[in-house]
Order: structure tokens, then sequence, then C-alpha cells
């Protein structure tokens, strides 16, 4: 036993493969291939099975990590599925998306040892996509049928989440959105080259196949009222997301593209949508000098498409200043790292300036940005 949960001394941490920059950089596939079963235990037997499993207390999900880690790692990859599945709806999404470096990655002890964490957010995508290429993915069936019935208004990852927690249960369940598809944000806003859209299609096909109704282009308090709405169902849930941008209290940025129309416009023309203001160049940044504001994960993935489309320059500003190389003093381990980290987006091209506000923009008479009044902090 003590032999096993050493392992990480002896075997390096390795992720799957990720396809160059310079490739990746000319179409919106997803950045990293799968692992192969190996590959997978091998990465998964690098767990060092901890009494506290810092890992799982930083999991929103509060997720089974080391239990499944170690079943991966012994091959019962089947069990280990169901057990990842348990606590969580989506975890080919979380695998894919969620800031593993920030949370269970970041909080992993042996990562504090520098022998480099656990890749959790790896072995978690492999043990998914095995299990819907093998089969294990059941079909969502209640236990039983109940007559009280709940709406939810959203179809993007909490919606959906609740949707199949509630129709589990027997539930009478409808999802109202205000699109023409399912998945929210994870369709419209996370951009192909992170998730690709067939991964949350065949999650909404199943919830579909397990009996969830779908209202879809259905804008609650347009389409709808909320008073309908409550006098349909027994319960209604609110799970909207946050499509309102923070605004930059900036004058002349009425010609500012916002990074959701951007990207949402992107998914629609990936998805074979035509979308006017993307083929009059509105939001299209091919052959456009540009600027992103804000270095978050959404910056990133503005950055990433600018890129991908064929932008002339680009350059992101960060008003944060740039974080050192190295943990701080006073940002001690398990809080979350502030360090200096680069993106797949930032690697592929584009400048990075920090410390910077934006105080202005200048119009160039057109009704366009022609350029923007900064302070360096």
């Amino acid at each position: 036993m003590a032999e096993r949960m050493q392992k990480f001394v002896s075997l390096g941490q390795k992720m799957p493969e990720k396809r160059p920059a310079t490739a990746r950089a000319g179409d919106f596939h997803e950045i990293y291939a799968d692992f192969i079963a190996q590959k997978a235990a091998e990465q998964a037997s690098r767990c060092a099975q901890c009494g506290v499993p810092f890992c799982q207390t930083h999991c929103p999900l509060q997720n089974n990590i080391p239990d499944w880690l170690r079943l991966t790692a012994e091959g019962r990859l089947r069990d280990a599925y169901e057990l990842s599945a348990a606590t969580n709806s989506m975890p080919e999404v979380c695998g894919r998306i969620c800031p593993q470096d920030r949370l269970c990655e970041g909080a992993c002890v042996i990562e504090q040892s520098e022998h480099g964490a656990v890749t959790i957010g790896a072995v978690e995508k492999y043990l998914t996509e095995t299990a819907w290429r093998e089969g294990w993915v059941e079909p969502l069936a209640p236990r039983s049928e109940r007559s009280e019935s709940v709406g939810i208004i959203g179809a993007g990852p909490a919606g959906l989440a609740a949707a199949e927690r509630m129709r589990q249960r027997g539930y009478q369940v409808t999802v109202y959105d205000r699109h023409d598809r399912v998945g929210g944000l994870l369709i419209y806003g996370i951009p192909n080259f992170k998730l690709e859209k067939e991964v949350v299609q065949r999650r909404a096909q199943r919830l579909i196949d397990g009996g969830v109704n779908f209202e879809l282009n259905c804008n609650v308090g347009e389409t709808i009222s909320f008073a309908d709405l409550r006098a349909r169902h027994d319960a209604v849930l609110i799970a909207t997301g946050v499509y309102k941008p923070k605004p930059l209290n900036a004058p002349n940025d009425r010609s500012v593209v916002k990074a959701l129309d951007f990207l949402i416009a992107a998914n629609r023309v990936g998805l074979g949508d035509a979308v006017p203001e993307f083929a009059g160049g509105i939001l299209n940044a091919s052959g456009r000098r540009v600027v992103v504001i804000g270095g978050g994960d959404t910056g990133s993935d503005c950055v990433g498409t600018s890129l991908r489309q064929g932008c002339k320059s680009l350059v992101n500003l960060e008003l944060m200043p740039k974080p050192p190389v190295e943990r701080s003093e006073d940002n001690p381990w398990p809080q979350w790292s502030f360090v200096y980290r680069t993106s797949s987006s930032h690697k592929e091209g584009g400048e990075r300036r920090y410390s910077v506000l934006t105080k202005s923009f200048e119009d160039d008479g057109t009704g366009h940005v022609a350029a923007l009044n900064t302070v360096l902090l």
C-alpha cells in the first residue's frame, strides 16, 4: 500500500497530447486528445490517497476524486465512472472546462512537494468518454413517476443538472430557454476548441429520451409570463445564468463589442447559423486590430477566437498587476495559488499587458473604435 501511495515520486505528471499551437490556432477543434488507457491508469496511480483529500474539499461538487482515481488505476473503469457520475451530472464537461488548477488540482498535496498535481480533469474526461463509448452511460430512467411538475428557466449547466436530478426522482420536468438549442453558455458561450458541441448535445439528447421536455425560443417574460409559468407547475427553478456584461464606465464605449456577443456569434457560425453581424464584420475579428479588455477565462476565450478568425493583431489588457511566478508568503497552500499562468489561447499568439486601466475610447467618426486611452497603474 505504501508503495502505491508514493508512485508520484517515480512517475512524473503527464497530460494528454496537446495539439501544437500553430496547428490548433487554424481551427476550432479541441486542443487536447484523450488519454489512452495505460496512460490514464498510470496518471491516476499517482494519487497519494491522502487521509484528508484536499482535492475533494476544494471541489464545488465534493466529487469522490481519490476513490475514482484509485479505481481507474486498478482498471475498474466502469466502477470509476459510476462513482464520478454519482456526484456530477456532466463529468465530461467538467473534465474539459472546470478550472482544475484553481480547485482540485490546485489543492493536490503532491503539487506542494513539487512533483506536479495529479491530472484529475484529464482522467475525469477519459473516464466519461470511455463510458459513452462502451455504453455505460445508462438511459435516464425515473425510479417511479410522480404527478408534480417542475418548470426550469434556463437550459444551461445548472438547468440541465437540475432537470436530470428532478427527472430521476420522477417529476414531470419542462425546461424553458430563449435560445434555439439546449445547452446555454455551454453551447453559445464556450468556444468549440475548449468544448466541442457534440459533447453537450448528447447529454441533452439523453434528457430528452428520458422524458424531459424543452420549450426553446421561449423568452420568459415575453413569450410566456412568469405568472403563467407558476400556474403551470408546482415548482419553478430560475437557472438563467449571467448574461449582463460588467460595464467599463469608460466614455465612448458604445461601439465596443461585448465578450458574450462576440463568442455567441462565433459559436452560432460554427453551428451553421446565419449571423448578419458576423457576416457584416461587426462581430468578426478577421483582419481587425483587436484589443481584449480583461485577463480572465472569458478574455482568454476571446483571444483564442480572435486568433482563429484571423485578426491582424491582438493585445490583451489586464487591470491587475502581473502575478508572481511563485506563490507568495501571504498566499499559503491550500488557498488558490495566485501565480502567473499562460492559457492555451495566449500561447497561440497576441500580447499581454498588465496594470492597464482603460479610461476612454475614441471614435473614428463612423461608429468604430479608433483608439483607447489607458493609464498604466
